[in-house]
Order: C-alpha cells, then structure tokens, then sequence
C-alpha cells in the first residue's frame, strides 16, 4: 500500500510543509521509503525485537523480504534527514546480553539512529524462546546497565516511548525531554 501511503502525503504537502509525517513499518521495502521520503515523508518507526539478524527473523518469520532490508529502510530516511527510530521490544536476558549489546552498537552506528522506542515485550517467555530458537543467552548485562552503556557511547541518540513533535526535534529536545 506504499503507493497509497505516498499519494497521500503528496497531497498533505500540497497543502504544508509543516508538520511531521511518520510511518510505523516493519521497514520491509527500502525503495518504497525512498519514494515516500521524496514525497515528504519524515519520520519511520520500524518495530523489532532484536539487532541480531538471527533473532529477528525468527521471531518475524520475514516474507520476501531480510532484517537486511529494514536496516536499510533506516538509512534512507536518515539520508534523506529524517528521524529513524526503532520499536526495540525488551526481552530481559535477551535484550540485554552481551551479544544483542554489541549488536544494537552495530545497528545504531551503521543507520546513525534517532531514537530508541524501549517498549516491555509482554510475551511468554518459554513460547518466545522456544519460537526463536534460543536455549542459552549467554553473558547478561542487566538492562539498567545496558541503557547506560548505550546512552554513554551515543550521546545523541534519543530514548523515548513516542515519536517526539517535529518541533522538538528541531528545537531543544533535551530540554524537552531530560533523561
């Protein structure tokens, strides 16, 4: 329905050039963001559960399309100045191994990430992992310690539960939004 989605907003921006536009995807279709981000399309929100490849797709179960694809989806709207944020579903003693860490550092760096939406995946834990696969976790850093870690090395990388006002954004989102 991309074509629909960029119909519309080219029609809102007829009208304004104010204001932003968001879409909440699983990112799937990285030429459709390019379009809609040519139509004025500002913002994506693209849910998932892991920054580790493997976990994803278990979880999705992707069809026709790779956790490749969503990453990438990322990058245009970053290179188009958007704001890119993820829906990151957290999964204590997942979310916050050593492995996810250093994965979610991979992710955040190679899409220059706006925003982390920390959402609870309220989920059962035995039919989660035994959906994606996983009988071990390994290393855990606690999630408290993880947040910081994250926010020590990517001081502009915002946490939230909501897409911010373009205004803010634009303006003085810290003052907005103090953590």
């Amino acid at each position: 329905m991309w074509e629909t989605i960029r119909d519309a907003i080219i029609e809102i921006r007829k009208h304004s050039a104010k204001g932003s536009i968001n879409i909440n995807t699983n990112g799937s279709r990285p030429d459709a963001v390019e379009a809609l981000c040519n139509a004025g399309l500002n913002s994506i929100r693209v849910s998932t559960n892991s920054a580790r490849k493997h976990i994803y797709e278990a979880y999705y179960r992707p069809n026709n399309y790779a956790f490749e694809d969503i990453l990438e989806s990322i990058r245009v709207v970053r290179k188009h100045g958007g704001w890119a944020s993820i829906n990151y579903f957290v999964f204590p003693g997942m979310t916050d191994s050593v492995e996810e860490y250093e994965a979610l550092r991979k992710l955040i760096r190679e899409t220059d990430l706006s925003m982390i939406q920390w959402r609870n995946f309220n989920i059962d834990p035995d039919w989660y992992l035994g959906k994606i696969g996983v009988h071990e976790t390994g290393e855990i850093l606690g999630v408290r310690q993880m947040l910081k870690l994250i926010r020590d090395e990517f001081p502009n990388l915002k946490f939230g539960y909501f897409n911010p006002p373009i205004e803010r954004i634009l303006g003085n989102f810290e003052a907005d939004f103090a953590h």
